[in-house]
């Protein structure tokens, strides 16, 4: 840029483009002379690229500040990560859906406050985090709008007196647009804090599904077996298979949180412009970049691999009365209000419960008791399976929705089980 505006000469734009591509190879080997006393890794550059070419080395800086040039590196590494994550988001998305074969109407016992709540069909599950995964991604595109400012040459406050083309560099660099205002351009972070906040909400979405599994996985749920490799043993009870990998997941949450946190008191009290408290907001996103990135992978990994225990869940499917909701609304279909067909469902509930009984267990006579409505229809809606079928509605478990859904996901996704 600084050529085409006629600071730099042709000749002088390829000594330097030269001396920068061989200390590039420097710092890539590791062979880079570092020096404390040249205060920062720019000044660093820049001296060893005047020992290289000579003073056409110190025309490097021309039009710029280290302010502005850290905010753009550190904008095009955010664009980079949030590339990378989206990447690997898909990949979870993918483990979720691909299962969706080979589950196909799995039912599971569907939860509220940990109690049982509503029967749903597996890749009904399933596909409830394919949605918040995706509102994740939609979070990242929207944040790299953002991100994909160029502040290149509003320098150290208050601009340049150089006519710099800062749209040319925009354009070689990627960038839909520049930062408007010299003094905004490198005082805030918003853009860094923004992006610390969609990885702390993919890290809790992923701390959820954890959370899940490994209740899931224990003796007293037996819905699932995690594989093994991502298990470890107890060093003193050898019939320990603990789920490691998906607590650490959880745990390292905590971690994200933190970061982000950080960052919100770190900026809460700065002054316009630059202050070198700014410094500090790279260790928190790089971190956050790094378990967020690795907990995705793993997560991927061992969607794909578990399995369902299916002869546990189908024989205690029928606990808890998972299809009396279904009842309530057969009620509301035959014309009784709301709030009065739950009583009389409740009561039923009630003494189902009495004599240890699913509801599909209660005699005719006993439906016929507690309403007139409740004739023997009931029994084609009572039990997991009909009380499955029986549901309606956009968005709900039933086995037409979710199959729509499905082969939504794997249109959208690219799945590999199509």
């Amino acid at each position: 840029m600084l050529s085409e505006v006629g600071v730099l000469t042709r000749e002088e734009v390829k000594l330097i483009e030269t001396g920068l591509e061989e200390i590039r190879a420097e710092i890539a080997s590791g062979t880079f002379p570092f020096r404390q006393d040249l205060e920062d890794v720019h000044m660093n550059i820049e001296r060893a690229l005047v020992e290289r070419i000579g003073d056409v080395g110190r025309k490097l800086h021309t039009g710029r500040s280290r302010n502005d040039q850290v905010s753009t590196d550190f904008r095009l590494w955010i664009r980079d990560s949030i590339d990378q994550i989206d990447i690997l988001l898909i990949d979870l998305q993918r483990s979720f859906v691909d299962r969706c074969s080979r589950d196909e109407g799995v039912i599971l016992p569907g939860y509220t406050h940990l109690q049982r709540a509503q029967p749903v069909l597996a890749n009904h599950y399933w596909l409830a985090y394919c949605e918040k995964y995706e509102r994740d991604r939609a979070r990242l595109a929207d944040c790299r709008r953002r991100v994909n400012q160029l502040p290149l040459g509003t320098a150290a406050l208050a601009g340049t007196s150089i006519a710099i083309d800062r749209q040319l560099v925009a354009d070689k660099l990627g960038f839909e647009g520049l930062v408007a205002n010299s003094m905004d351009s490198s005082s805030d972070r918003d853009f860094a804090i923004e992006f610390a906040f969609a990885l702390t909400l993919i890290a809790e979405h992923l701390s959820t599904w954890a959370e899940e599994w490994i209740l899931w996985s224990t003796c007293e749920f037996s819905f699932l077996r995690v594989p093994q490799a991502y298990c470890t043993g107890s060093s003193i009870m050898p019939q320990k298979i603990n789920p490691d990998v998906l607590e650490l997941t959880r745990g390292k949450t905590a971690r994200v949180v933190g970061n982000l946190q950080a960052l919100l008191v770190l900026v809460k009290g700065l002054p316009l412009a630059y202050n070198r408290d700014l410094q500090e907001d790279k260790e928190r996103v790089f971190d956050s970049v790094d378990t967020v990135s690795a907990c995705l992978e793993l997560a991927a990994a061992v969607v794909a691999g578990a399995e369902l225990n299916r002869e546990a869940i189908s024989s205690r499917l029928e606990h808890g009365y998972l299809d009396a909701t279904t009842l309530m609304e057969f009620l509301i279909g035959e014309g009784v209000p709301q709030r009065s067909a739950h009583e009389i469902i409740g009561r039923l509930v009630g003494s189902a419960m009495k004599q240890g009984v699913p509801l599909a267990k209660l005699s005719l006579d006993e439906f016929q008791l507690a309403h007139a409505a409740l004739n023997e229809e009931v029994f084609e809606v009572l039990g997991v399976e009909h009380a499955i079928s029986a549901f309606k509605s956009v968005g709900s478990t039933s086995p037409e929705r979710v199959s729509e859904q499905v082969a939504l996901w794997r249109e959208r996704l690219g799945s590999v089980n199509n």
